[in-house]
This record gives C-alpha cells, sequence and structure tokens, in this order.
C-alpha cells in the first residue's frame, strides 16, 4: 500500500472550500475500477470526494484519491503525490463520491442532477449540453470525470428519449457476442 497525505485546499467541486481539505492518495494495486470502487465504498467513514486514477507506474493499477476521508489512513514513505495531488486541485479523475451522489438515483432531469449534486456539467457523447429539462436514467450508477476543474458526466442517448450515463455499472464487452 502506497499512501500520500497533501495538506492542499485546492479546489472543491460545490464550491464549498473549506480553510483546508487534507487530500490523500491511495494505491492499494487495484487492478480493475470495480475493485478500487468496492475499496472506496467500504470507507467508513465515506470521504468527501473520493476518485480513480489510472496510472502506469510501477505497474499499470488504479490509483485512489480521497479529500476529507477516514483520519485511520496510515502514512508510508512511499508518495503516491500525482493522485493526491491532482484530487487537491480538482483537475483530474474519475468520481466515485462526491457531495450529492447519494440522490443520484432513478430518474432525474438534467437541471435536477446539476442541482442536486456536485456535477457542474452534463455532456451528450457527440451532441453537446442536454436541454434542462431531458431526463438522465441514472442506473443508480454515476461517475463523472474531473476535466479542466469541473466535474462532468458524460452520457449517451437511451430508448424512449433519455439519456444515460455513458459509464454503466455492468458493461458489454467490446465483441461479446462473437
Amino acid at each position: 500500500m502506497t499512501i500520500y497525505r497533501s495538506e492542499a485546499a485546492g479546489a472543491f467541486p460545490t464550491g464549498e472550500t473549506p480553510a483546508a481539505r487534507p487530500a490523500a492518495g491511495v494505491s492499494l494495486g487495484h487492478r480493475e475500477l470495480t475493485e478500487a470502487d468496492h475499496w472506496i465504498l467500504s470507507l467508513t467513514p465515506a470521504p468527501v470526494l473520493a476518485c480513480t486514477h489510472l496510472v502506469r507506474e510501477p505497474f499499470p493499477h488504479v490509483a485512489i484519491s480521497l479529500v476529507g476521508g477516514p483520519a485511520s489512513l496510515p502514512a508510508t514513505e512511499e508518495p503516491l503525490q500525482a493522485a493526491a495531488d491532482t484530487a487537491a486541485a480538482g483537475g483530474s479523475g474519475r468520481a466515485v463520491l462526491f457531495p450529492g451522489v447519494e440522490k443520484l438515483v432513478g430518474t432525474l432531469t438534467v437541471a435536477e442532477v446539476l442541482a442536486s449534486s456536485a456535477i457542474d456539467e452534463i455532456t451528450v457523447l457527440g451532441a453537446g449540453a442536454p436541454d434542462p429539462g431531458a431526463f438522465v436514467e441514472t442506473g443508480d450508477f454515476v461517475r463523472p470525470q474531473f476535466r479542466a476543474g469541473k466535474l462532468i458526466l458524460t452520457t449517451m442517448p437511451a430508448a424512449g428519449d433519455r439519456l444515460v450515463p455513458f459509464e454503466s455499472r455492468n458493461p458489454t464487452p467490446c465483441c461479446a457476442t462473437h
């Protein structure tokens, strides 16, 4: 396990930045996003913000950054600075936990998603911004990405003039029917 703590306050998705939001980067050697998601969701108390980061060094794996996470994470001498620093700055990462994620269940309008969570923007793959009244079928699984300091949920069209998050809980593997 590798852990790095950063005392940098950085940007916070909701714009409600306390004077200091410590960030911790954690590398447990998870090979899959689902493994990292399960670990994040098992934390007590839950962090305010938890993101996954695909890293190549020292081997390809999923690193995790936590903001406002459990105080019981042990410190080590091997820093994983990139994940913690980018989380503290709100610069990159796939958000698993973020303010308002618990409200993103069932079907909501684009306007409701934006009003009830830290998501800054919703886009439709290949089409730009959706109408605020468009319906988003969350599937109770929403994983927005940080891009340029904003938390952005990418969606795609679905049946019934609805939108669904681009990343789904159980994706169909490429060439699954071959």
